[in-house]
Order: C-alpha cells, then structure tokens, then sequence
C-alpha cells in the first residue's frame, strides 16, 4: 500500500457498440482488469449494465490505486449481459483495449477503437476514458422525491428517473449519477443515494450541476420530462423538513407553448455532506489488523509422505499450503504490531485421545495457539505434520465461530480498532456447508473478513457459492449475509504466476471489506486524519 500515490477515478462512455442481440440494442458492462504478472489479469471493478443501449455513458466510476512507480497495465473489456450471472464467460464480449494508466492519466480524454483480438476491430466501436484525482473524501447524501411530472406514456402514467450532470472545466457535461428507475408514478420518491463529493461537483460547490428528469423506456430511447441547472450550494439549503423546490423545464415545451409552466416540481428534501473515510485513514488511524491460519489436515489431501499429497514437503521445502501461508502472510503481518499469529488445524486426529478435532493449535498449545511472525506459522506447520493422523470430515464452522468470537469480543468496544482476517486453505470437499454459511452470514455483522484459498485439482463449486459473488449469500433460514466477507481463490490460477500475483488477488478485497464493516457501524478511525479539502 505505501507506494500507491492517490486514488483515480476512470470515467467510461461507448460509441457504435456491436449489436450482439435480436431484436433490440446490446446491454453493456464495462470490466476493468488490471495485469498481475505472469499472464494473470485480476479484475478492480466493474460499471453498471445498461440495458438497450449501443452508446451508453456509464454512470459507475471505476477506481483505481494509482503507482506512479509501476506500469499498470489495464484491460478495459465490454461485455453485452444478457444474464444474472456474475461470471462473464458466457456473455457476448463486444470488445475491449489495451492500455496502461499512466496513458489515461496522462490525456485529458483517451478515446481509442475497441478491438474483438489484437488487429481485428469491433466494428465501428469505440471507447472513451476521462481520469480523475480523488482529491475530496466527503460525500454527499441526497433525498429526493417529485411531483405533478409530465405523463409521457400512452397507455401509463411516466417511469421517472433522475440523472445528474456535473460540468468539467471545457465546459461539457459529465454524468455524475443515475437514480433508479419508478414505474408508473407522476408523484415519485427516490431512495436515498450518495456520491463522492469530487464525482458529483469536483468539489467545487458554486460549479453548475444539470440534473434531467426523463421517462425510461425498455428500448432504450428514454424521453425527456425536463431540466434544470443548480449548485451544491443551493442544495445545501434543503433540510430540516425545508425541502429545495426546483420547476423541471422541457425547453421545446416552453418554446412553443406560452401557457407553459412547467412538467413537474423536483424538491430535494435533505441533502448532507458527510466524510468518508479509507482504509488508509482506518490503519493509519490506529486499527490493527489480526490475522489468523486455519489448515485443512483431512484425509482427503493424501499421505503427506506421499510425492502426490497436498500436504507433501517437496525437497525444496514448499507445498501448496506453504506458498499460501507465506504469500498472504508476509503482506497482512505488516498491519499487526505483535506478530502474533494464532493457527489452528481441522479434520485430523490429535494426539494424545486421536479424536477428530476441528480446531486444534498448530503448535498443540490450545491455551496460547500463537505463532511468532509467519515463520512461526510455517514452523509449527512443519513439526505437527508427522504427528497428527489426517482424517475427517471437513469442517469449516468451528474455525470460523471460533474467529468470530474474538471478533465479537472486539466489536463490542464500539471503536474501530481490531479487525479480524481469518485465511482458510483447504482442498475443497467442504462437509459443513449448512453450518458454515450460518457462521459466514454471522460474521458478516461482525469486523472480520474471510479468505479461502483452494489447494489442489477439486471442483470448488462449494466454496464459489460461499464467495458470495453471484448474488448475496444466504443462511439456511434465508437470512443474508449483511456485507460479502468472503473472498474464494483456487491457487492452480497462481501456479506459475510470481508469488505477488496471489497475495494481491487474494487481499485486494479486505480494504473494501474493512471500510464497509466500519462504515456500516457508522465508526469513524480512532485518530481521524485531519479533514481533506481540495
């Protein structure tokens, strides 16, 4: 983290996108990829999915940490969505480019043609990026609701939506944020939404803010309901039960006709600034990070005295789960000041009883299962290995409650001030999964974070579903699991890739988890940095 200069927000607009879809216009998604070595790509972030639409204008921004040491080369990939599915091998891909952020950064706009290969260009489309400095950590939080708006459908009422323009210094418009859309409603109240302060006015709180009002069509060919231009300063003023009262204007409308008034009132009914912090602000701050190991020792990873067990230490003294320890290991130890790092075995047989534990001390000191620094993990790894017998069933709750508890212990001190990383590296055949997803939505609610690194050839549909990507993992009762803290890599991917590749993809979740537990909590850092203005 030390070497990451600032953080920069990418703008991202299409034109003349291929059409991949009968019938009607392609629904594109934006991914970012960022190259890891090796021939890795890790995906940042990803824009929203706009439906019907071959020149869309992306209102999600993607964040980048930006090196000014480090080539960062990145992969802008379009993909036409036409499933909920998260993963996007079975999307159309409607082309990408090639570029390094030093390029962006470095052009005001940087528009280039998307290409389907190397050489081959996809169609007509191109791709346009505008980069941004974040400079302003505040946010602003907005409540807004209309009334009396035109009716633009023939046979409904209108399906309003709100879009806001904020102006950039050559004085064109920039989308700075899209509302969601409400059906069939003249008199419509939109849920509560933010934006960081920088992307909605640049933080410039006199600057010209356009919003536009219009009426969603299916198609993609929304109608306009009105405009009208303000400022942050004027929307400060809405608060209190005081609603901002705004007339929504259609300019031809009120060309043509003399009577016309308007096509609705926008109020804003609230509208705060609040900071927000990073996970930078957090550690610098005084949060220290505690990391904990839990090591599959079942049956099913074979005889470590055999050359084809997982567990088996080769003559230059690795396995699997070794590189796994080291990787993650040696970047989180640099956020915990003790080095203390507690480690714990599951699904063998302990002596002296040989009954299956699923929590046992690596180093068989259950009163104090601390290693010194990630040696000591590997160390205590090394000696229990000839003495334990692998057996079964595979359980991950306990590890994960036992975690928890701590967690718990911590979160009750009402500060931010110890967050829990808990890595579990296992091969995969995953026995307890009712229980674990219980522990997992459990301690969702809780400062901690869940890292599982799959060792070995198995199928890890398991531990994808406990990932959480493809949609909000859910207990057995169906409760969701507040935040997602789970983070699943199978480390095949990582096999000839430089040992960074893992660590980075690995923990590239953990800042966003942390600031959104403390977020959530409405925790500030226990030594705030001092306010960040522009």
């Amino acid at each position: 983290m030390a070497g990451c200069v600032s953080r920069v927000e990418l703008s991202v607009s299409c034109r003349s996108l291929l059409d991949r879809d009968l019938g009607s216009s392609s629904d594109p998604l934006c991914v970012l990829l960022q190259d890891m070595g090796g021939g890795q790509w890790a995906e940042l972030d990803r824009t929203e999915r706009i439906k019907n639409c071959q020149n869309p204008e992306f209102c999600k921004k993607l964040i980048v940490d930006y090196y000014f040491e480090k080539v960062q080369k990145l992969k802008f990939g379009m993909y036409d969505i036409d499933n909920k599915s998260f993963d996007l091998s079975d999307d159309d891909y409607l082309g990408g480019i090639e570029c390094t952020l030093g390029q962006v950064v470095s052009s005001s706009v940087f528009t280039r043609p998307l290409e389907l290969k190397q050489g081959k260009p996809a169609g007509k489309g191109t791709i346009t990026i505008s980069a941004e400095e974040i400079k302003d950590t505040r946010v602003v939080f907005l409540e807004i609701e209309a009334r009396n708006l035109d009716k633009k459908d023939f046979l409904g009422k209108s399906d309003p939506f709100l879009e806001f323009y904020k102006q950039n210094d050559a004085g064109t418009w920039q989308l700075a944020y899209r509302s969601e859309v409400i059906k069939n409603n003249l008199n419509p109240c939109w849920r509560k939404f933010s934006v960081p302060l920088q992307t909605f006015c640049g933080g410039d709180f006199n600057k010209s803010i356009k919003v536009q009002c219009a009426d969603h069509d299916s198609d993609g060919s929304h109608d306009l309901i009105g405009i009208f231009e303000t400022t942050l300063a004027q929307l400060q003023k809405a608060g209190d039960g005081s609603p901002v009262e705004f007339e929504c204007i259609h300019p031809e409308k009120k060309q043509k006709k003399k009577s016309y008034k308007n096509s609705g009132i926008i109020r804003i009914k609230s509208c705060k600034i609040e900071t927000e912090y990073s996970f930078l602000d957090y550690v610098m701050g005084g949060c220290q990070i505690n990391f904990t190991v839990g090591v599959d020792f079942t049956g099913s990873n074979g005889d470590p005295k055999s050359p084809d067990s997982l567990h088996y230490i080769s003559p230059d003294g690795i396995n699997e789960y070794l590189i796994a320890i080291w990787s993650v290991g040696s970047v989180v130890q640099d956020y915990d000041t003790d080095k203390l790092f507690p480690a714990f075995g599951f699904g063998a047989q302990v002596p002296p009883s040989w009954q299956v534990s699923h929590e046992f001390a690596l180093n068989f000191n259950p009163s104090n299962p601390f290693c010194q620094g990630i040696q000591g993990i590997v160390d205590a790894y090394r000696q229990i290995l000839p003495q334990i017998q692998l057996y079964g069933p595979t359980n991950f709750s306990p590890i994960i409650n036992h975690v928890a508890r701590f967690a718990a212990h911590s979160a009750q001190q009402g500060t931010a001030s110890q967050y829990f990383i808990l890595l579990i590296i296992t091969d995969g055949e995953i026995t307890d999964l009712d229980q674990t997803r219980q522990a997992i939505v459990n301690a969702s609610k809780l400062p901690m974070s869940i890292i599982i690194v799959g060792v070995g050839e198995a199928d890890f549909k398991a531990m994808e579903f406990l990932d959480g990507d493809n949609g909000v993992l859910k207990s057995l009762t169906g409760e969701p699991a507040a935040r997602d803290i789970v983070q699943f890599v199978p480390f095949r991917q990582f096999k000839n890739a430089p040992r960074e590749a893992l660590s980075q993809m690995v923990l590239a979740e953990v800042p966003k988890q942390l600031v959104s537990y403390y977020k959530w909590q409405g925790w500030p850092p226990v030594k705030p940095p001092a306010i960040k203005m522009m």
